[in-house]
């Protein structure tokens, strides 16, 4: 039984590294496009 739980614990912790993982990446491609976009932008720019 208890490995079961040690198990299950281990899955947990891996599942949340996973998403944890996947909403850091896409912050940073948010922010690199973000980035792009003002740059690109030339109605945008200020002088």
């Amino acid at each position: 039984m208890g490995r079961f739980f040690e198990a299950l614990f281990w899955a947990m912790l891996q599942a949340a590294g996973q998403i944890a993982l996947g909403a850091g990446a896409g912050l940073v491609a948010l922010f690199v496009l973000w980035r792009l976009a003002r740059g690109y932008w030339p109605w945008r720019k200020r002088k």
